[in-house]
């Protein structure tokens, strides 16, 4: 008999891969998959790294899956976006060793700037996708898609939510099988996508594809639930225990594979049922490809294509006896704000004075969008704030463009921020540039990148020097400050956006929860030399508060960063002890 273990439906993921024989895990890091390569690097007989970003990543696993490797690549939703244009055309050459795409959905937008389908992904590019809907079959399906992979010679994507990638439920383990690296073997007809092969190939594909949707009417994961027949759902991944929790006596089709799904078992099904509804977060993909072959169902019309579902909802929508219900109460909403100490608040306390715009990125920076602060008037997706910072340079003139900064992040910035600095440079902008450099990737919960010398297995490697890089591709202006020095900030960012040429700022201090041992003395506020003015508050320090009509600041959320002392006029604000 199998040990089981509770895990999360990532950590699950990466046991799959163990399981599975997996050489090569390669990801970008984003929330909610993070934690899948995390995982997988406390294996050591799978190689795991970080790459810059999610295109890097995937071309990474390509290659490994061409020498013959089992290799697992990793990615939020919008990472996909980032690495498509080699995912399309991996479908076209397909593969050696398996290759397995884990793209993780966030509806709800719980950390995320959009509620895309990867489903989309998967139908566009012609590559099968499975779903799970626990953390025991997120482990399998990943020793599964790899069978796939291999018997197809595809890549085989696996969709995940949010729900599924932080919920925990029970893993039976196994031990690894070994897989041996496949023979490598020259082939340019099948892995050089020239126009002459790729129409080849093509052909190969639309073949492939029509293989797969006639076998996965009998493929094991496709599982149909006979209860009472007045009432059946086809459904998927979490939505799916919602399904079997809201309406435990109806019949359920549970559809592993979600791409292609299969025809003649649906037609079967829906012929057994009196009423037939499609529960599926997001998009209707499923709903608009039934309805296509002429079956009836309900879907979209009452269900939203907004968020997460929950059992309660559709209790609600489906049954006759939901009216009287009780509404789950609400639990206090934590409200996003950058942490104390954090090393941003001070670069956009002096945005704000100036009364400058900047152009923002991703990354837990993105929050000084809020009051207080409101440093940064635009966020839409990695790298972005670069490349628009110099297209509002080149639509109104020069002098519009120095009361504006860019904004990113570090580990952003070589995500796919340095591209849109050479264009800068190549386009004779004169734009300023300022990298938060925090020392880690922040948001996703302090990841290592090329920046901060440390590897995803904790070894020592290179450090990107950023003065270095921004010099390199013809920036001549870069200076770097302390973002606990507001005096030092501001003069940089007042000088830097006067010149006639472009420039970076690098506001560099680390995350203050990198260093967990550093002894923090909190700071107190002397209630008789306090004048009440509010300048503090301005800093959008979640510390300093106002009780009883006194300001004060907490000393359990204190760290002791000082910022506040440096903008309080009147010297109010004093280390406690002094």
């Amino acid at each position: 008999m199998a040990d089981k273990k509770l895990m999360l439906g990532n950590e699950a993921v990466a046991r799959g891969a163990y399981e599975a024989g997996a050489t090569v895990a390669v990801a970008y890091p984003g929330t909610p998959s993070t934690e899948i390569t995390e995982f997988v690097a406390k294996y050591d007989e799978i190689y795991a790294q970080w790459s810059p970003n999610e295109k890097v990543a995937l071309e990474v696993g390509v290659g490994a899956s061409f020498s013959g490797a089992r290799t697992m690549v990793a990615m939020k939703h919008v990472g996909v976006n980032v690495a498509a244009d080699p995912l399309f055309t991996a479908s076209y050459t397909g593969i050696n060793g398996g290759l397995v795409i884990l793209a993780a959905d966030d509806p709800g937008m719980h950390s995320s700037q959009n509620e895309q389908d990867t489903r989309y992904y998967a139908r566009s590019a012609h590559i099968p996708m499975l779903e799970p809907s626990d953390s025991n079959e997120a482990k399998e399906y990943v020793k599964e898609a790899f069978e796939l992979s291999e018997k197809y010679d595809t890549p085989v994507f696996i969709r995940l939510t949010t729900r599924i990638s932080h919920s925990q439920s029970l893993v039976d383990l196994y031990d690894r099988v070994d897989v041996p690296i496949k023979e490598y073997t020259k082939d340019f007809k099948k892995n050089v996508m020239m126009p002459g092969m790729a129409r080849v190939k093509h052909v190969v594909v639309e073949k492939r594809m029509n293989q797969i949707a006639e076998d996965c009417n009998t493929f094991k994961y496709n599982k149909v639930e006979m209860n009472d027949t007045s009432v059946g759902v086809i459904t998927s991944g979490v939505p799916y225990q919602y399904v079997k929790e809201a309406l435990p006596n109806a019949s359920v089709l549970k559809l592993g594979m979600v791409h292609p799904i299969p025809k003649k078992l649906i037609e079967e099904f829906a012929s057994k049922v009196d009423t037939l509804y499609i529960v599926e977060e997001l998009e209707p993909i499923f709903e608009e490809q039934i309805k296509s072959w002429g079956i009836k169902v309900i879907g979209k019309e009452i269900f939203t294509v907004q968020g997460e579902y929950s059992a309660n909802l559709i209790e609600e929508k489906i049954s006759e006896h939901n009216l009287n219900l009780d509404t789950p109460k609400q639990l206090p909403v934590r409200p996003p704000v950058m942490c104390p100490g954090c090393p941003h608040r001070g670069v956009y306390y002096i945005l704000n004075k100036l009364k400058k715009h900047a152009t923002g990125d991703i990354g837990c920076y993105t929050l000084g969008a809020l009051p207080p602060l409101e440093g940064i008037d635009t966020c839409v997706c990695m790298g972005a704030s670069i490349g628009m910072l110099h297209g509002m340079e080149k639509a109104r003139g020069k002098e519009f463009i120095k009361d504006w900064v860019g904004i990113i992040g570090d580990s952003t910035f070589v995500h796919s921020g340095i591209t849109g600095l050479v264009d800068i440079v190549y386009n004779k902008g004169i734009s300023t540039v300022i990298i938060l450099d925090n020392s880690t990737t922040g948001m996703t919960g302090h990841q290592d990148n090329p920046a901060t010398g440390k590897t995803l297995k904790g070894e020592e490697t290179h450090v990107l020097n950023l003065v270095q890089l921004a010099n390199s591709v013809g920036i001549n202006s870069v200076r770097v400050v302390n973002p606990f020095k507001p005096e030092e900030v501001e003069l940089a960012i007042k000088e830097e956006t006067m010149k006639e040429e472009p420039s970076v700022i690098i506001a560099s201090a680390p995350c203050e929860l990198l260093d967990k041992k550093r002894k923090r003395v909190p700071y107190r506020i002397n209630v008789d030399a306090c004048k009440n003015c509010g300048m503090c508050m301005k800093l959008g320090c979640p510390a300093i508060q106002k009780k009883d009509g006194k300001m004060m600041i907490n000393d359990t959320l204190c760290s002791g960063c000082g910022l506040c002392a440096k903008v309080c006029k009147f010297g109010a604000i004093v280390k406690d002890g002094e």
